[in-house]
């Protein structure tokens, strides 16, 4: 069984990446390793950062685990996000703006389909950012509000309007190259050979 000191490096760098608060059954299971064990390895992770007067603590919200930046150090963070260089996005978030950027316009549920994973901290970070904004709802139940980007997104990125985007076909690689890449993912097929 792994010993608590060998997780935290895990737990840490997993808490670090999180866009969410992540449930301690989660980080077992990417652990492998045991409920009990995960709990064991926050707990520790959470003392060490207050033993070692770390900027940073563990706090459990909304059913999850995430890393905070210490309430006394708030003043600091704020000047710091007020600063030129705190200026970039995200990986996650650049993703989602190019979805958006080349779908417009698309609901919240269509950019996570399209990236494969939850998209509503990038779709608020974009918003807060003034890069995408809500034009309009979709038809039909629940009417979704519609993303597009903004007059601001095209000023960033230098262009008079969305139809100066490079096309998307220049990104793709050719359909040999996605066919070996997507290969390890598919299920096995039986073998065709009844020599049994």
């Amino acid at each position: 069984m792994a010993e608590v000191t060998d997780l935290l490096p895990a737990v840490e760098a997993i808490l670090f990446v999180a866009e969410e608060p992540v449930p301690a059954a989660e980080i077992a299971e990417v652990l492998e390793v045991p409920r009990e064990a995960a709990d064991r390895a926050l707990a520790a992770l959470a003392s060490g950062l207050a033993e070692r007067n770390s900027g940073l603590v563990v706090r459990e919200v909304a059913g999850g685990w995430r890393l905070y930046t210490r309430p006394d150090l708030h003043p600091y963070v704020e000047r710091f996000a007020a600063s030129p260089t705190a200026g970039r996005l995200s990986r996650a978030a650049l993703e989602t703006l190019a979805v958006v950027a080349y779908r417009q316009p698309v609901s919240r549920a269509q950019v996570s389909e399209i990236r494969g994973v939850d998209s509503d901290h990038a779709l608020r970070t974009l918003e807060r950012r003034g890069l995408i904004d809500v034009v309009g709802r979709a038809a039909g139940p629940g009417a979704a509000a519609l993303y597009a980007t903004t007059p601001l997104f095209l000023e960033v990125l230098g262009l008079r309007s969305r139809d100066e985007l490079p096309p998307l076909a220049d990104h793709i690689p050719p359909a040999g190259v996605v066919a070996r890449l997507e290969e390890p993912f598919r299920p096995e097929e039986p073998s065709s050979d009844s020599s049994a």
